[in-house]
């Protein structure tokens, strides 16, 4: 890379990605969901550790009486203690959808801006309990596997990449190809994460789950997709049998449902296709309704897949979005709510 290029590359950094706002959304994210989105990660044996297991009877020196569970011994009159299980650190994986598609926005910010909040959520409350973060970022012409480290300055160089989203053919210095066929799209990119990343833990997968030519995911014209699932939908069950995944879907407005304008010329992100269309009241509410069907398919198949299901908008608040959600898993796994710290 040559020092022109640098400057470019820093200046354009600068203005997607200056470090105070970055620290901005750090203290953002700690202040209003922490206690909401910690790991809480457990490990399978006993040992070592900060959380509660089953209570059993006190052997004499070989327990240590630091751990004696006074509440049992009192109700049984027989000495009890309380094992701890250990703490292991884990990986968190994340797949970025940076595609032309993520590219759009009509409201607060893009898809690409919106795709790098979320992974901002959960990369600085992972660091922040020691676990490392790592990321593919999938390209249109293919994907790179950004190293999973510990660490703010490692999540910040991650997010500014996610920005930048420079193509594969310009190396990045810490980020490596996948290999030479890499994958060209989401399929075959969650395909790739669950085959290159073994190790159990958090993988989640942020995108928009829109086909990259434009069609329907299923792949069949929308009349025939309705029963059809999506073709990411089978990766994505393999890759759920080992990890705990969390999809982050990432959406416009604009993509809903279309404005009453008139003629408007409308380009395709992903095939740079370029078309004239009459945005009457027949035209929008046919793309309403083929755009909820395809919402629904999206919804139905993560659902199959056995995926935690996080929708984002570029029109709404990403912060408390990502609130309600934690508290909804807390309550439906019936764990306690932790409201310290957090704002409404």
């Amino acid at each position: 890379m040559t020092p022109a290029t640098g400057r470019r590359r820093s200046g354009k950094l600068a203005h997607l990605a200056p470090e105070r706002t970055l620290r901005r959304l750090e203290l953002q994210v700690t202040r209003r969901l922490d206690g909401l989105l910690n790991g809480e990660h457990l490990g399978l044996l006993p040992g070592p550790g900060t959380e509660l297991a089953e209570a059993r009877l006190y052997q004499p020196g070989e327990d240590d009486v630091r751990h004696m569970d006074w509440a049992v011994t009192a109700r049984t009159t027989t000495p009890h203690v309380r094992d701890l299980i250990a703490d292991h650190e884990l990986e968190a994986w994340a797949l970025a959808d940076l595609t032309p598609s993520m590219d759009f926005g009509t409201a607060a910010m893009t898809k690409r801006d919106l795709a790098a909040a979320a992974l901002a959520a959960v990369g600085f409350l992972t660091v922040r309990l020691g676990d490392r973060v790592g990321a593919y970022l999938l390209h249109h012409d293919g994907m790179r596997r950004w190293p999973a480290r510990t660490g703010k300055a490692a999540l910040y160089a991650l997010l500014q990449a996610v920005l930048d989203a420079q193509s594969v053919e310009d190396t990045t210095p810490g980020t490596t190809r996948t290999g030479t066929a890499s994958p060209r799209d989401l399929p075959a990119a969650i395909a790739a994460l669950d085959r290159g990343q073994t190790r159990r833990g958090l993988r989640v997968i942020i995108s928009d789950f829109l086909a990259p030519d434009g069609t329907d995911p299923t792949g069949l014209p929308v009349a025939r997709a309705h029963d059809a699932h999506p073709d990411w939908e089978r990766p994505l069950r393999r890759l759920t049998t080992r990890h705990q995944v969390l999809a982050i879907e990432i959406i416009d407005p604009r993509e809903l449902d279309l404005p009453d304008v008139g003629l408007v010329e409308m380009t395709d992100p992903e095939t740079g296709a370029v078309h004239e269309i009459v945005l009457n009241r027949r035209t929008r509410e046919r793309y309403a309704a083929a755009a909820a069907a395809q919402r629904a398919r999206t919804r139905d198949a993560l659902r199959r897949s056995g995926a935690h299901h996080l929708v984002l908008r570029t029109d709404r608040d990403w912060i408390a979005d990502i609130a309600r959600f934690a508290l909804r898993q807390r309550r439906a796994a019936g764990r306690p709510v932790s409201t310290a710290g957090a704002r409404p």
